[in-house]
């Protein structure tokens, strides 16, 4: 092991082990081979890199995801989006998140492929929560009601149907994706749109109690 990595706590090197596993995940899957890769490739000892991952495949996928949310927290924090309109915000955030990974789309369809299996579900979902999660923060969204939610699960949504067309996508600089996002994001942008307006306190409501009197006693 290393100088470099020998003073790090497992956490830590799980951390710096896991775009490396991304890397040999292309050609060996998220496998022991991988991790094993990735270890040798930083000077990590490749017993200590295991106990990194006692969880296997799953964990190795989690600490890639992680690093990418890290990147993008680093690259794109609230201060530096500020000047832009919330669909620009967000529509940087997720496209920043694929130009992470692009390069290595062979490494995501196999991470893709192993979080869709139904023991891992529910932390995928989680996974997938926490990523939407960390964009619409760096956005600004500061919404504790159910918007929280509903924000959420949509962008997790969203974000997903996306990582499914650029795994595919061999169209030059995946101009196929970029529309597909711009698609999805306007149809987001809409929806807020419609249900602020229908959940506005201020806004005039039609009120059949009130129709009803109006016929009853018509104003003079």
């Amino acid at each position: 092991m290393s100088t470099d990595t020998a003073d790090l706590t497992l956490e830590e090197l799980r951390l710096a082990l896991a775009p490396a596993i991304a890397e040999a995940a292309i050609f060996d899957g998220w496998s022991d081979e991988a991790l094993a890769m990735a270890a040798a490739s930083i000077g990590a000892d490749e017993d200590v890199a295991r106990l990194a991952f006692k969880g296997g495949a799953m964990e190795m996928i989690e600490a890639w995801i992680e690093t990418i949310d890290r990147a993008m927290a680093n690259e794109l924090p609230p201060q530096k989006l500020a000047t832009m309109k919330i669909r620009e915000r967000i529509r940087s955030l997720v496209q920043f998140r694929l130009d992470a990974v692009t390069g290595l789309e062979e490494a995501l369809r196999r991470a893709l492929a192993i979080m869709a299996m139904p023991q891992n579900a529910a932390r995928s979902l989680r996974t997938g929560w926490h990523s939407a999660d960390v964009i619409w923060r760096l956005a600004g969204d500061t919404a504790t009601d159910y918007n929280h939610y509903t924000k959420r699960a949509i962008l997790a949504s969203i974000y997903g149907a996306t990582l499914a067309v650029f795994v595919d996508d061999t169209s030059e600089n995946k101009v196929e994706t970029r529309a597909f996002l711009e698609r999805r994001i306007d149809g987001v942008m809409k929806f807020e749109k419609v249900k602020a307006q229908w959940l506005n306190p201020e806004r005039e409501h039609f009120s059949l109690s009130r129709f009803l009197g109006r016929l009853r006693y018509p104003t003079r």
